[in-house]
């Protein structure tokens, strides 16, 4: 669910409670507990939901993580590759030029 999408749900939440208190067949007491466990499930979806969101940002920074460091592996064996055929070249052409 994105910003959007969260905010309407909080709006339509808010405008559902309102209304239901204008037109609620309820005494006091019981508006005011149907309000208390309304609120308690609205905390519980808002603690579900944060859960749900810090999960998925640990699991997208630990596969960033393991990319880098595959990048960083095939970074350092392209390095190496290129000493050692520098190194090969250099060998060759002194190889090449013989003793003097």
């Amino acid at each position: 669910m994105d910003k959007k999408g969260f905010s309407s749900f909080l709006l339509g939440m808010g405008v559902g409670v309102g209304i239901g208190l204008l037109f609620a067949p309820k005494s006091g007491e019981e508006t005011r507990n149907l309000i208390k466990t309304k609120a308690g499930e609205g905390g519980d979806f808002l603690k579900q939901r944060s859960a749900e969101i810090k999960q998925n940002a640990a699991s997208l920074v630990e596969k960033s993580k393991d990319a880098v460091a595959r990048q960083k592996d095939s970074l350092a064996d392209a390095v190496e590759a290129g000493r050692q055929a520098y190194r090969d070249s250099v060998n060759q052409s002194s190889a090449a030029e013989g003793p003097a």
